[in-house]
């Protein structure tokens, strides 16, 4: 795994939520619009830290390091789906 990898991961899961909740208040019609303004925020906090978490590794222990950056990513994020599920009910 490298730097230029894990930053097009995190650009990616970051949309596709982004989409995803876009397409849940189209179909909800507005009715849960704050709900999902919440899911939107927390999840561009994640892809923001995570994007410092990147920038500012450490000079020793990268695999290492970048691994468990790329696991608290994808962890993260599906918290949030899970959160955007529950919405749908």
């Amino acid at each position: 795994m490298n730097l230029r990898t894990i930053k097009k991961d995190i650009e990616f899961v970051t949309n596709e939520f982004l989409c995803d909740c876009l397409t849940f208040s189209e179909y909800s019609q507005g009715k849960k619009d704050e709900q999902v303004k919440e899911l939107v925020n927390q999840a561009l906090v994640l892809a923001d830290t995570t994007f410092c978490k990147v920038n500012d590794y450490p000079v020793e222990g990268t695999k290492a390091y970048f691994k468990e950056v790329n696991k608290n990513l994808y962890e993260g994020f599906d918290a949030l789906y899970q959160k955007l599920s529950e919405l749908t009910k």
